[in-house]
């Protein structure tokens, strides 16, 4: 087998877990080469590497080069991304800069493989709530046209970063011993609290966070006609972004129709026995690679609805997953 030079910018929360993906589906790398700010020894997903800073010439003899910077985080892709793609590697990209570039296919595998024809050497992951909402109505989609959706998000500060994490054991532990929390990643305390507001507020009254599923959407299922809305919120959860999901149709779609559809999409298990308790949980979707979807049911206030639940972990499907899945996709298919 072709083996494949990989590099990665950034070794936070995505990027270890863009180490770990890489190595458990076997990744053809002969190279896995880690740029970041300065260079330093560091442990990645238990392996040691020595970490290159980031720099033009760092790119060189690359083939893959992912991005993994954490949502909303500026800067890395925007300052070498197509030098990178200059210099003969192909970029994918975990950060929102590119997203919505006409140049820049926005790619979940399951659901578009076809946009990489298009390709210009820099592709673009999409916002993790984005791919974890799509990767259960595109096949619904896909059977019966949407109309309409509205999206509520419940969704783990890991989509922070690992600050985030840490932020919040330390409030869980300062609450349990009665000790003072600390208050610096969000505006607010988040341990035992919800926050309805991720990334920052535009004039609208919207977040860009909203936006991004929004825009987002009408671009992966390149049909600008359906109407999206969407409220983001932060919940005191460590992985796991978790979803209510209405969706109108053009006609009818039933929760049975619903079902066997999903049971054949790729990625996708159906928990769906509420009379058993079992629908779909942040705890248990994390560090599994699946999206789960449950709690289908008609919605009787318009002509062809259902409300779904859906969940999966936002830092692997929702991120380093996907991002590997569209390297194996281009290996296939172009490399």
């Amino acid at each position: 087998m072709k083996q494949y030079k990989v590099g990665l910018v950034g070794i936070g929360a995505v990027g270890t877990e863009m180490v770990k993906v890489l190595r458990q589906r076997k990744f053809p790398a002969s190279e896995i080469r880690i740029l970041a700010t300065r260079e330093r020894d560091e442990e990645v997903a238990g392996e040691t590497f020595h970490v290159l800073e980031a720099k033009p010439e760092a790119f060189d003899g690359l083939d893959i080069v992912l991005f993994a910077g954490t949502e909303g985080s500026k800067g890395a892709s925007k300052q070498f991304g197509w030098e990178a793609v200059k210099r003969g590697a192909v970029v994918i990209d975990n950060g929102d800069d590119y997203r919505m570039d006409d140049r820049v296919p926005l790619v979940i595998p399951e659901i578009n493989p076809e946009a990489l024809d298009r390709h210009q050497g820099f592709i673009a992951n999409p916002n993790c709530s984005t791919i974890i909402t799509l990767m259960g109505i595109a096949p619904l989609h896909k059977q019966v046209p949407l109309r309409h959706m509205t999206a509520v998000t419940f969704q783990s500060v890991s989509g922070t970063g690992r600050t985030a994490i840490e932020e919040l054991e330390q409030q869980a532990r300062a609450y349990a011993t009665g000790d003072a929390m600390a208050v610096n990643t969000y505006p607010h305390q988040i341990a035992f609290n919800v926050l309805p507001h991720i990334d920052s507020f535009l004039d609208t009254g919207y977040t860009k966070e909203e936006m991004k599923m929004v825009n987002e959407t009408k671009k992966i299922m390149e049909d600008d006609s359906i109407a999206v809305t969407a409220t983001t919120v932060r919940v005191p959860v460590f992985y796991g972004h978790s979803e209510s999901v209405n969706i109108e149709f053009e006609r009818e779609m039933t929760p049975d129709m619903a079902r066997k559809l999903l049971k054949k999409a790729p990625g996708i298990k159906v928990v769906d026995d509420p009379a058993k308790n079992k629908y779909p949980l942040a705890i248990d979707a994390a560090g599994k690679d699946d999206t789960y979807v449950g709690r289908i049911r008609i919605d009787d206030t318009v002509k062809y609805g259902l409300n779904m639940w859906i969940v999966a972990d936002n830092i692997r499907k929702g991120a380093a997953l996907n991002a590997v899945q569209i390297a194996e996709a281009l290996i296939k298919k172009y490399l």
